[in-house]
């Protein structure tokens, strides 16, 4: 329930903040460039070193290290470089000329963002999703140094296979595997039914304009 939760949360702030980000990205600003920098760096940075550094960093403030303070931070130092540059490669495709379109067709700024940027982009978001729940739900390494005195599922997976094989170890990889598909194929369910409803769409626009 624990790597459940985190997970749930780190997917709900990865989305949001790599959303954010991208259409922040879009329009170049002061310090832009040393930002994106900034935010990949963690993937350059050995996993350890990262969670050992929030870790103390945490404790320095005096917060005291936990699945919900510096477990998640740990967490999405993982997740969130890829949200972004999922987002960025999406946005780099994107065709602005529908953006104009719509605005000569006197939609506002943020009918224009509602009916035509956000359906186009929804399915990547439900990719930066899938990504940022997979990643958290198995992510070993930041966790070690971040996470507390509790265990995640990983975590406990790793400390019963240190000591002793025991049955448990199966149970609990066989429910690993099955959290896993089931988000897999949901997220899969999701993106194929977000571009049906766009293709249905396109094709009522098409006859209502014939």
């Amino acid at each position: 329930i624990r790597s459940l939760t985190l997970g749930l949360i780190v997917t709900v702030v990865t989305v949001i903040v790599s959303f954010m980000a991208g259409l922040a990205f879009r329009r170049r600003f002061p310090g832009s460039t040393a930002l994106f920098y900034l935010a990949v760096a963690s993937l350059i940075v050995p996993s350890v070193l990262v969670s050992l550094g929030i870790g103390l960093m945490f404790r320095l403030i005096g917060v005291d290290a936990a699945w919900w303070s510096s477990g998640l931070g740990a967490h999405l130092t993982w997740t969130l470089p890829f949200g972004l540059l999922i987002m960025f490669a999406v946005f780099n495709r994107f065709d602005s000329r529908l953006e104009e379109a719509a605005r000569d067709l006197g939609a506002t700024p943020w009918q224009t963002f509602r009916h035509v940027v956000l359906p186009i982009i929804l399915p990547s978001v439900v990719g930066i999703g899938l990504f940022g729940f997979t990643l958290s739900w198995d992510e070993l390494a930041r966790s070690s140094q971040a996470i507390g005195s509790v265990n995640t599922l990983p975590l406990e997976l790793q400390g019963l296979t240190t000591t002793v094989t025991k049955p448990d170890i199966y149970a609990l990889g066989t429910v690993t595997s099955a959290v896993s598909f089931l988000v897999i194929f949901a997220a899969l369910f999701a993106i194929r039914a977000l571009q049906k409803r766009q293709e249905r769409q396109g094709s009522d626009a098409g006859s209502g304009l014939v």
